[in-house]
């Protein structure tokens, strides 16, 4: 039986974002609706490796389609230096559900920058106003690129303001976008006024306060994935119109895990899940919101949505290899 093999260049031009964002509202929608499957994700702690491994399998029926696999991720602090590896490292297997046969084997670094950024244009579709035109971006890492990408799929950005305190990145971010966008570097005050901010650092302390924010500006707070982290100052979180994506994620290693273990906020301070804004139970933005904010930590079903639509490009334009993995005749 015939497995296709994907590498992270396959992924970056087989995970069109045009496709991608749709395929993450699906799943949204779906786990809203209690059509999908999303095991909680499972640790195995590796304290003489300085380390973990992650497991986060999930299925969906979405009606039109459904899909299944589990991407098994890592996070190792010490590779950079140690051994010229990335932090963070990922694979996923992309199953059939109907025989359980692996489709495809694909990395799941590259996948799951995509299914991040489309997770933002989502939630910014539903939140920023209709006509956002400028993006503020703090932390010009490699999440940074996605974000540009996915987000301007969704509302007519031509001014993006890039905050970091690397110059070389911010350099790189320039260069990458400049031909597409008007790009210029600012500090904070001047990346978070703009219409819509995403920000994506691994901070330990609050870096985007109040009056930093637009009249109306929607944040997508990308970079909490941890206990601990946090960018937005508590202010923010309980005045905006806040949505997160699982409240056992995010209470837990999202934006507001901090503030919500301290108890300075609550489920009451907390809107909904953006799926439940997806299915249309509550309301995305509306005329008398002034700023919102979406919690995004990262569900296994939007990195199966990603993979499928990966697979359906990959197998349709010829990419990747082929490899049995089974014998055929059992």
């Amino acid at each position: 039986m015939s497995i296709l093999l994907l590498s992270s260049e396959d992924v970056r031009e087989c995970a069109d974002m045009a496709n991608v964002i749709p395929a993450v509202e699906d799943a949204f929608e779906a786990y809203e609706q209690g059509t999908a499957q999303m095991p909680a994700k499972s640790y195995v702690e590796l304290a003489k490796y300085n380390g973990d491994f992650r497991a986060m399998p999930a299925y969906m029926d979405v009606g039109d389609w459904d899909a299944a696999g589990i991407k098994w991720v890592n996070v190792h602090p010490d590779n950079p230096d140690k051994h010229a590896l990335p932090t963070v490292m990922g694979t996923v297997v992309y199953s059939d559900p109907e025989t359980a046969l692996p489709l495809a084997i694909m990395d799941g670094t590259e996948l799951t920058m995509k299914r991040t950024g489309a997770a933002a244009a989502v939630a910014t579709d539903y939140l920023a106003v209709e006509d956002a035109t400028t993006l503020g971006i703090i932390g010009a890492g490699v999440q940074s690129y996605s974000q540009v990408e996915a987000i301007s799929e969704i509302r007519p950005i031509d001014e993006i303001v890039v905050s970091d305190l690397d110059d070389e990145r911010v350099e790189e971010f320039i260069d990458h976008f400049g031909d597409d966008f008007t790009v210029r570097r600012g500090d904070i005050p001047e990346a978070a006024s703009c219409d819509v901010l995403s920000t994506v650092t691994p901070v330990r302390e609050p870096i985007v306060s109040r009056d930093d924010l637009g009249d109306h500006t929607h944040v997508n707070a990308m970079g909490a994935d941890a206990e601990g982290k946090q960018e937005l100052a508590d202010e923010i979180l309980l005045e905006a119109k806040l949505v997160i994506d699982d409240h056992a994620q995010t209470t837990h290693s999202g934006e507001i895990n901090v503030p919500y273990a301290a108890g300075r906020l609550t489920d009451e301070d907390i809107f909904g899940d953006i799926g439940e804004i997806v299915v249309g139970e509550k309301d995305g933005r509306i005329a008398d919101d002034s700023i919102t904010v979406f919690d995004s930590t990262g569900l296994a079903i939007q990195d199966i949505a990603a993979a499928r639509e990966t697979y359906q490009s990959a197998k349709g334009n010829g990419s990747g290899y082929q490899f049995d993995l089974l014998e055929s005749d059992r």
